[in-house]
């Protein structure tokens, strides 16, 4: 039976009965251990176990550490996928005009994002900006300007940035259409490192 044709109370209890494996997949998906998000929590390794086991009802307060603990909104962490399903649900953010699509979920390390930025509008300049961290730009499509401090770069369609945001920088959309973009960042300075096999021969 769908869980829409039933009654109320008995599709509440199945979506509350279905949060424990949600939290075990959610968590193994990462690579934690119960101990681990123990002491992210604050919340005791026995009643992680017994909250993941169906045991024990979740709370709002314990959600509310979860879904902070995992950088999930709490309706998503509830709704989360089936336990086994690989897809991956982010949701995007819109700053400044900008749309955000996070490609990462672990909190600290490198972070991947995909952008796009709207087509630039007459004096509409972004101002530049200043904070901890390092970058690499990669441009998927459209035309992107970049300001380092007083230079100006644009990159087209295939080409590569990266830089220290202790810089001043900014980005913007150099053409008619919005640039797409995929950004990794790191927070505290991290650089990016390519590998490639040497070619045979």
């Amino acid at each position: 039976m769908n869980d829409d044709a039933l009654p109320p109370d008995e599709a509440l209890d199945r979506a509350i009965d279905a949060v424990g494996p949600r939290l075990r997949a959610l968590r193994r998906q990462r690579g934690a251990t119960l101990a681990q998000l123990s002491e992210a929590t604050g919340i005791s390794v026995s009643t992680l176990s017994r909250l993941e086991s169906g045991q024990r009802r979740p709370t709002l307060e314990l959600l509310l550490l979860l879904a902070r603990a995992h950088q999930l909104p709490l309706d998503e962490l509830v709704g989360a996928p089936e336990t086994g399903d690989p897809r991956v649900h982010q949701r995007a953010i819109t700053r400044e005009g900008m749309t955000f699509i996070p490609l990462t979920r672990r909190p600290g390390g490198l972070q991947a994002y995909k952008m796009i930025i709207p087509a630039s509008r007459p004096g509409c300049g972004p101002e530049q900006r200043v904070h901890e961290g390092y970058e690499w730009l990669y441009v998927l499509s459209g035309r992107l300007s970049l300001s380092l401090g007083e230079k100006k770069i644009v990159l087209m369609p295939g080409e590569v940035a990266e830089f220290d945001t202790h810089i001043p920088h900014a980005f913007s959309s150099s053409g008619p259409e919005p640039a797409e973009v995929l950004s990794l960042f790191g927070p505290q300075g991290e650089r990016l490192h390519i590998r490639a096999r040497p070619s045979g021969g």
